[in-house]
Formats: C-alpha cells, sequence, structure tokens
C-alpha cells in the first residue's frame, strides 16, 4: 500500500517537473511592411518603468540582443525599431487531489447492503503547491512614427534559483522572438 502511495507522489512530482513550457502570442499590424527594419535600439522610458530587478532586466536584454543579432539586426543609436518590454506575474496555487488505492475494498454497495466496492480501498491524497507564472510581453514600435508594430508574449512558470534564472529568460525570449517577423498571408 505505502509503495502504491509514494508510487503515486512521485509520478505526480514526475509530471509537475516536466519541462514547463512557455506559452506564446504574437499580434502585429498587418499593413507594415516588416522587411524593412534592420536595426533596433532599446526604448528607455518603457524599460524603466518595468516593476523587476535590474538584474533580470539585463537578462531578458542580453537575451534579446542575442536573438536580435542572430536574425541579422544590428544595434544602433539610430535605429528603425524601438524594443520596449514590460512583466507581469501572478502567484498560482496548485491542489491536486488523487486516489493512492486500487482494487477491492470491502464497504456500502450501490444500495444493496454491505457488499464489495471498489470504490473504498486506498484513499484520497492532497497534494497542494504555488507557482509564479510571469509574462513577459515584448514591443517593437517604429522608431519613426512611434507606434507599435508588432508584439509578442510569452507566459510560463519562473523560478527563484539564480542559476536557472538566466536559462529560463532565454527560453522566454527565444519562444516570443519565434513569432518575429510575423508571416503575413494575404
Amino acid at each position: 500500500m505505502k509503495t502504491i502511495r509514494l508510487f503515486s507522489i512521485f509520478l505526480l512530482f514526475t509530471i509537475v517537473s516536466c519541462g514547463p513550457m512557455v506559452s506564446i502570442s504574437a499580434d502585429y499590424d498587418t499593413n507594415v511592411d516588416f522587411s524593412k527594419y534592420k536595426s533596433y535600439a532599446y526604448y528607455k522610458p518603457g524599460i524603466d518603468k518595468v516593476e523587476i530587478s535590474d538584474l533580470d532586466k539585463r537578462r531578458i536584454l542580453r537575451a534579446i540582443d542575442e536573438k536580435m543579432l542572430e536574425k541579422g539586426f544590428v544595434k544602433s543609436e539610430t535605429s528603425d525599431l524601438l524594443i520596449s518590454i514590460f512583466t507581469k506575474s501572478r502567484e498560482q496555487v496548485n491542489v491536486n487531489q488523487f486516489n493512492t488505492g486500487w482494487g477491492w475494498g470491502l464497504g456500502w454497495g450501490w444500495g444493496w447492503g454491505w457488499g464489495w466496492n471498489p470504490f473504498m480501498m486506498g484513499g484520497q491524497q492532497t497534494a497542494v503547491s504555488t507557482s509564479t507564472e510571469g509574462t513577459l510581453y515584448i514591443d517593437f514600435i517604429d522608431a519613426t512614427k512611434k507606434e507599435l508594430i508588432w508584439q509578442g508574449e510569452g507566459s510560463g512558470v519562473l523560478t527563484k534559483n539564480s542559476p536557472k534564472k538566466e536559462q529560463r529568460i532565454k527560453e522566454f525570449v527565444t519562444t516570443i522572438l519565434s513569432q518575429y517577423p510575423p508571416t503575413i498571408s494575404k
């Protein structure tokens, strides 16, 4: 019985700890020719307003720099694009209930008096965990018109483990920027 209970708890933690994904979406102005943008700079007033640590801001900006350079962009003071970011986070409480036993048990049956009831053996277990879900928005603004032309959004579970933060932030940025430039079908 203990083996079944331990196996159930192990299985739950294995499923929960599997690589958390980043869910993404993007929105953009369909009238924009994205091929004309070749350089970028950061929109400092927007980035200064983001309410996260300076360490995390630098991690995000380094990850954006890396991806933009891979895409062939040049970082420049006189740029075509301005990039801004903002974030949201919320604490998520997860409550999981599961049955820890299988098989037949002796208990009250379906209105027939005492008999075999498959639902009586084992017990109900509850596991409660908390996690922080974060959302990162990356905005691309036309530097000349000062208009938002593209916005990418990524949501997923965050980590407080410093060595893993850099990797998790890169996952967010890589996944979000995989949607840029948009594939416009006409």
